[in-house]
């Protein structure tokens, strides 16, 4: 869940906050792995000791347990790397296409797809339920942690107060500090095992707590809402749950890539401008595949494809209020349901390089011997870092940036 392309929400904090690599980018899709991070170690800060001080009264006067208090601080502290990350999220703003080129790569795809079928009869039930399609969950956790593989394994309790500490959005992250000592009073989960993101969010579809504490759900009735576990079914069961107390309709697609015709009004174009699926089929409008709309809603284009909006988008957008995100689930779901990819191009980026351009320069750069580890036409880092040895080696500035002069210099 993330805070910065998505928004601090009243539902979910998109996790989404560090790097998913698909071939040559990162994008934030996932929360990060569970092994230590740089800066994700508690260090001394005698400012942040007097606020912890200063805390736990405050936790004890709205009624946690001096003992729930104690033992969640007990071996906490002080996290740099939180407040590096948090103050440092610009690296993670892409394009739309860019987004759906990691949201719905290929190695995304072939996890999801073997994640589906192991847990195929949990998505059932959970579909049975709470009436929200197995593949809109299963892209929800796709996005949120690659399908439980990159969940989070920072203390929660470090780096939310960590974040009230530093101030920038105390008071959020105090209400979400206090949320996760419920959790913990709750017996959910144990001090060492609640761990998830930089940012709080925590288990395989990355609740904050306070979400945690309104929506999630024991699905098997066990007496505990377990979304840490590695088995991911209470965590996929409250992710329905959220879905459908949103709003969901069962049956009603989220969307879709639509076809504008020629000479479409661009003034009908936006969100909060729907119409039915009738008066768009008479204004030209068909689906992408070129059956009719199959739903009316809002139509959005930004030049490229265009995508028609029904409200369970709006409902996507209550678990993270970004539109790339819900797009991105949707398409996801859409593919993880044996859909095609999407259709219109969305042409050349401010660099003059489409799609197969980029991709073609990943794929050259690493003929000529500076790997880009992988062809998905994203400029992530690991293109930039070949980028930049390739233009070391000719004595060319170091500038990291793709280009078509720096594409025919390697052979197009």
């Amino acid at each position: 869940m993330r805070i910065t392309r998505r928004a601090i929400t009243s539902g979910l904090l998109a996790t989404g906050l560090s790097a998913c690599v698909g071939g040559g980018g990162a994008l934030p899709l996932a929360g990060g792995g569970r092994g230590p991070e740089p800066g994700m170690t508690p260090v001394p800060n005698a400012g942040y000791d007097a606020w912890a001080a200063d805390f736990r009264s405050r936790a004890v006067a709205q009624g946690i347990p001096v003992v729930t208090v104690d033992a969640a601080f007990r071996g906490t502290g002080f996290l740099p790397g939180v407040i590096e990350r948090d103050r440092n999220q610009t690296e993670f703003k892409r394009s739309l296409e860019d987004y759906l080129s990691i949201a719905a790569s290929d190695e995304r795809l072939s996890t999801g797809r073997n994640a589906i079928a192991q847990y195929g009869g949990v998505l059932s039930e959970v579909e049975a339920r709470y009436g929200v399609e197995a593949n809109v969950v299963a892209a929800v956790w796709g996005l949120e942690s690659f399908f439980g593989t990159r969940r989070g394994a920072i203390n929660v309790v470090s780096a939310l107060s960590t974040l009230a500490y530093e101030g920038r959005r105390g008071a959020f992250f105090e209400q979400q500090l206090i949320a996760a000592l419920r959790i913990l009073q709750n017996g959910d989960v144990g001090v060492q095992g609640m761990t998830g993101s930089w940012a709080g969010a925590m288990g395989h579809t990355q609740f904050i707590p306070t979400s945690y504490l309104e929506f999630a759900v024991d699905f098997r009735g066990d007496g505990r809402r377990d979304i840490w576990s590695d088995d991911p079914t209470d965590s996929l069961a409250s992710t329905a749950a959220y879905l459908s107390r949103s709003g969901w309709t069962r049956g009603l697609p989220w969307g879709g890539e639509v076809t504008l015709p020629p000479g479409f009004n661009s003034a009908l174009l936006g969100r909060g401008k729907g119409k039915s699926a009738g008066e768009w089929q008479a204004l030209g409008v068909t689906a992408a595949s070129g059956e009719a709309v199959p739903a009316g809603g809002s139509i959005i284009s930004g030049g490229g494809p265009a995508f028609l909006l029904t409200q369970n988008f709006n409902v996507i957008l209550r678990y993270n209020n970004a539109e790339n995100y819900a797009i991105g689930v949707g398409h996801l779901s859409d593919r993880l349901a044996g859909g095609g990819p999407i259709r219109a191009s969305f042409g050349p980026d401010a660099t003059g390089l489409t799609k197969a351009d980029r991709q073609a320069l990943q794929q050259r750069l690493t003929a000529a011997g500076f790997d880009t580890e992988g062809s998905d036409g994203v400029i992530g880092n690991n293109t930039k870092a070949a980028i930049s040895a390739y233009q070391a080696s000719k004595g060319l500035p170091v500038t990291g940036e793709p280009s078509l002069a720096l594409l025919r210099a390697l052979g197009g």
